[in-house]
């Protein structure tokens, strides 16, 4: 089973999930992938801060993961 992405975990954790995520999180606007924040802020606070629905970025990251494992 493919693992689940939650909104409380961190943005470089996801990353390490499956890189093929990152063309979702740069279509909803997180184009700083790479900063330092990356690697400390939660997929939720990051959503916080640019004004995007956690829950709905989430349900779409894990239907990705569901189509690859």
């Amino acid at each position: 089973m493919a693992k689940q992405i939650t909104k409380d975990m961190i943005i470089g954790e996801i990353l390490q999930v499956n890189q093929g995520v990152i063309p979702i999180l740069m279509n909803a606007g997180m184009h700083c992938l790479g900063c330092p924040s990356s690697q400390m802020e939660s997929l939720a606070d990051a959503c916080m801060v640019h004004g995007i629905d956690s829950d709905e970025l989430v349900a779409e990251l894990n239907a990705f993961l569901a189509t690859v494992e």
